[in-house]
């Protein structure tokens, strides 16, 4: 075997999974709320390691060599992206990088209500009457339940999230705190998915900017930066697996004749 040859797969394999990440970023540059991936790499162990062998079957060069590398589990950047004034009054934007909008997910099987995390807080009233987000999913508040508004124009939102409808509170838009952030996961359309709903805990007093949305998390340069490198890695270790398959075709066809 050309231990060599499946270090260099390994890493053509992992950069072009950074790749996607980063180009995946990049795309959302100027998506409301929007939390770039950081795509992490890990070590892999040697065989004799990975495969529970003992020492009797231990090669000291191969081990030193190492197991190449593997895609690890990725990581979500929730730092708060600038502020975006737009001067809508549905608009909110909320201002701590540990808060979400509690969005209304309903599983298309059961037909079970569930709940979704979202930065964005691009809202409009659909043609029922209801607060719904960007896609259409009905916004929830404090008791978990959708937002019914009237047609009357004069709609504001406060700072602490309040929903006035002439001058009258009819509603709260839920904020919801994650203090274990690594129990959210990417659900796609700009949402989250959190592990387990007992592990939100209700904001009392939100602060949020109405008028105002939040910018994608994503700085473009560096995202770009970050394709360029990644796009060498492939590049470098496809050339190692041509100079491997060029040594075994020698090794073959020239120095097996020889011999």
């Amino acid at each position: 075997m050309n231990y060599g040859l499946y270090l260099s797969a390994s890493g053509v394999l992992t950069s072009m999974y950074r790749q996607d990440v980063f180009s995946n970023n990049l795309a959302n540059s100027e998506t409301t709320g929007f939390k770039p991936v950081i795509p992490e790499v890990q070590q892999r162990d040697p065989e004799r390691i990975e495969d529970g062998f003992g020492p009797s079957v231990a090669n000291k060069l191969l081990e030193q060599l190492g197991g190449g590398v593997l895609a690890a589990p990725q990581r979500i950047g929730f730092g708060t992206g600038q502020p975006k004034e737009t001067g809508r009054h549905l608009d909110v934007m909320l201002t701590q990088d540990d808060q979400f909008f509690v969005i209304e997910d309903i599983d298309p099987e059961t037909g079970d209500p569930g709940i979704l995390l979202t930065r964005d807080g691009n809202f409009a009233i659909n043609n029922r009457g209801e607060l719904v987000n960007a896609a259409g999913r009905r916004v929830l508040d404090d008791n978990d339940r959708p937002i019914y508004l009237s047609e009357s124009p004069d709609t504001l939102i406060s700072d602490t999230g309040e929903i006035y409808q002439d001058g009258e509170v009819v509603s709260q838009i839920q904020v919801t705190r994650v203090e274990d952030r690594t129990a959210i996961t990417l659900h796609g359309g700009n949402l989250l998915n959190i592990a387990d709903p007992e592990l939100r805990e209700r904001v009392a007093d939100p602060l949020v900017k109405a008028g105002y949305l939040e910018g994608s998390g994503v700085n473009s340069w560096l995202a770009l930066m970050d394709i360029t490198k990644a796009t060498s890695g492939v590049s470098g270790n496809a050339r190692m697996i041509q100079y491997h398959d060029l040594v075994m075709d020698r090794a073959i066809n020239t120095f097996g004749r020889v011999a």
